[in-house]
């Protein structure tokens, strides 16, 4: 379950080059790091939302952006994979993959990660953060269903596997730098245990062929920490 090594061979399409000023760049891997570029960046500058999400945020407003996220973080890639790349969905992580392996794994991973969220749920600055997020919970559990399904597929699955069949494994952590990025303004201690997730998410990703285990985890331990700090700060 630990040590299995899947293969990711990569096809004529995976290994096509262009040739830009005198650099030779595998053509795929250079489209998927651009298009995530760019998808951060609308994201990051609200350019779509500039009235309707909240400061400080709430469940609502999550629920708007994750709305968005399914979009520039979901259906964007998905559109140049299917389009562009003319390539299948399944195989950039949207499938069950080796199901055992990921039930087994995120049960594992929970049982140790929910004592860890739910001390640092406790913590004044996390209290702050996700406190009031936490309320309605549907809307919460929905929005972090969206965004976080969303943020599965943009890194591990459409930025990560595109990776690994141009550069190797290395990818699983050349995936987990924009990951981080995203985080900044969250809780400091989050912040900086993020480039460990994400690669703990994209190796998952990796042993499984599939996002859907890391977003499912994902999605349990946000909810938790928003429940938990806004009981901690009740």
């Amino acid at each position: 379950m630990f040590v299995g090594s899947p293969a990711y061979p990569a096809d004529d399409a995976d290994r096509q080059t262009v040739v830009i000023a005198g650099l030779r760049l595998p053509l795929r891997a250079t489209i998927a790091i651009a298009v995530t570029t760019f998808v951060l960046l609308f994201d990051y500058s609200r350019t779509f939302l500039p009235e309707l999400v909240e400061s400080p945020p709430s469940a609502v407003s999550s629920l708007i952006v994750g709305g968005e996220r399914i979009v520039l973080f979901g259906v964007v890639p998905a559109a140049v994979i299917v389009l562009g790349f003319r390539d299948r969905l399944p195989r950039y992580g949207l499938t069950l993959g080796d199901w055992r392996a990921g039930v087994a794994l995120i049960a594992l991973g929970l049982a140790v990660m929910i004592p860890v969220v739910l001390w640092f749920a406790t913590l004044p600055d996390a209290r702050t953060y996700y406190a009031p997020v936490a309320n309605p919970l549907l809307a919460l559990i929905v929005a972090n269903a969206l965004d976080l399904s969303a943020a599965e597929f943009l890194f591990r699955g459409f930025l990560m596997l595109t990776l690994i069949r141009a550069i190797g494994p290395i990818g699983v952590l050349v995936a987990a730098v924009p990951f981080v990025m995203t985080h900044l303004g969250k809780p400091e201690l989050e912040l900086f245990s993020t480039l460990g997730g994400g690669t703990i998410y994209g190796w998952l990703a990796w042993r499984t062929g599939s996002i859907v285990w890391g977003a499912a985890a994902h999605i349990v331990i946000l909810t938790l920490v928003s429940v938990a700090a806004a009981g901690a700060a009740a």
